[in-house]
């Protein structure tokens, strides 16, 4: 199982993810994030590393031309975009970097329909909980909510994943609509203060996820 890091604001931190076998690495560009990545580290310095892992710009609402500047400043592989980016808007991103389009769901939504108008322009989907505000809660986000819903795309499980999570997860991989789950997305709970990882803590969480 693929294991994305979000919330990285340090290099070296980034060396040991890649080090370590994680496949990828979220940077923040909400600039109200208190883990927003132009704050603590150059996209030059970034774009130099040769790096193993992908890495995942997170947006808010942002417009086309200042997400593609930030793409090319730091060397970006693919966009996570958590705001209320229109299909339309996800097509015309998806001509130049794969699109992972972001659903915060509440308990009871129906996520057949939600999702259903951005099957055709976004390249993969991200679940995460529902919250006041954009981006992530750190709140759990209940992955039963998925077993009986349709999902014709790859997807990133998100939403207060925990160092403890490593064996659910494993359960919830063998449902069939894990057939499409495409990685696991932590974040907060693995951190000693925003956007500083606890690198112990996503070693064991990584060696028991992919064990």
């Amino acid at each position: 199982m693929r294991v994305k890091v979000c919330g990285m604001t340090q290099l070296e931190q980034v060396r040991q993810l890649d080090a370590m076998g994680v496949d990828f690495a979220g940077f923040i560009f909400y600039p109200k994030s208190s883990r927003y990545v132009a704050r603590h580290l150059s996209g030059e310095k970034l774009k130099k590393e040769k790096l193993r892992l992908g890495k995942v710009g997170v947006f808010v609402n942002a417009t086309y031309e200042e997400m593609m500047k930030q793409v090319d400043d730091y060397g970006l592989d693919m966009v996570q975009l958590h705001g209320d980016e229109t299909p339309r808007f996800c097509e015309r991103v998806s001509n130049y970097i794969s699109v992972v389009k972001v659903f915060r769901m509440g308990e009871n939504d129906p996520i057949d329909w939600i999702v259903k108008p951005f099957e055709d322009n976004s390249d993969m989907f991200l679940f995460d909980t529902e919250g006041a505000g954009y981006g992530g809660t750190g709140k759990k986000f209940n992955w039963d909510s998925l077993k009986n819903a349709t999902v014709n795309k790859l997807f990133f499980l998100s939403g207060g994943i925990e160092p403890t999570d490593a064996e659910r997860l494993k359960l919830f991989a063998e449902e069939p609509v894990a057939k499409k789950l495409f990685s696991v997305d932590i974040n907060s709970k693995f951190e000693t203060s925003a956007g500083v990882k606890d690198l112990k803590k996503v070693k064991e969480f990584v060696g028991r996820l992919k064990g």
